[in-house]
């Protein structure tokens, strides 16, 4: 789940129908008092807070999340207006982990959120050992069991694997995969990542319920809701 705090309902819209479209679930709040009612049911993966909000600005909302345990370690992304160096220092400074200006790309916005997310999914996990219901990966030892039975991969399925469990939850295109999984220098269809998603899932059997279809975008891994 992605909050996003912004009081201009067009950006808000907009940025809530590209992060749907995308694979994510979202909510969308035009001040503090409506983020702080929800933060209390629910708490987000990450939060896109604008700077300019009225009552209470994006600054003081940053730094209350970060002086809060429960909540602390949400990643955060500023969006604001104001582009000058001192904007973003007093930002970064203040426990921001990323910083867009207005306007902004929205393709740009995505490929950040997908990194902070896998970034800080990454360090949430042991360094050899993931589990993900009945299926657990240990990269020291290259193993992989689903309910308990060993599962033999070959190369390439064993990386889309650890990759996609290193980065639960968040939604990637073939191509992303294509980009991450098999390198920049590799020309590839981008059926070459359907075939091995189709063969992985045949193989770790009852734990193919994980790897999940977005239709229209691509794949993703996770905890059936």
């Amino acid at each position: 789940m992605i909050f996003i705090v912004e009081d201009d309902v067009s950006i808000r819209e907009l940025v809530i129908y590209s992060l749907k479209n995308s694979g994510f679930e979202c909510k969308g709040f035009s001040d503090g008092g409506q983020f702080w009612t929800e933060i209390e049911k629910n708490v987000p993966e990450l939060v896109l807070l604008d700077i300019m909000l009225p009552k209470e600005d994006g600054l003081s909302i940053l730094k209350k999340i970060r002086s809060m345990k429960t909540i602390s370690d949400i990643p955060v992304i500023m969006l604001t207006a104001k582009s000058s160096e001192f904007d973003k220092v007093i930002g970064l400074d203040s426990g921001a982990d990323d910083y867009v200006s207005k306007p902004f790309g929205i393709t740009e916005l995505l490929a950040r959120i997908k990194r902070l997310l896998a970034r800080t999914k990454k360090s949430c996990v042991s360094d050899n050992k993931m589990i993900l219901g009945i299926l657990e990966v240990d990269t020291a030892k290259h193993l992989v069991s689903s309910d308990g039975k060993k599962i033999d991969l070959t190369l390439k399925e064993f990386d889309l694997l650890v990759f996609l469990m290193r980065s639960k939850n968040i939604v990637y295109s073939r191509e992303e995969l294509l980009e991450k999984v098999w390198g920049y220098d590799v020309t590839v269809e981008t059926r070459t990542v359907d075939t091995h998603i189709m063969s992985l899932r045949a193989k770790i059997d009852k734990a193919r319920k994980y790897i999940q279809t977005i239709r229209g975008v691509g794949y993703k891994i996770g905890e059936i809701e």
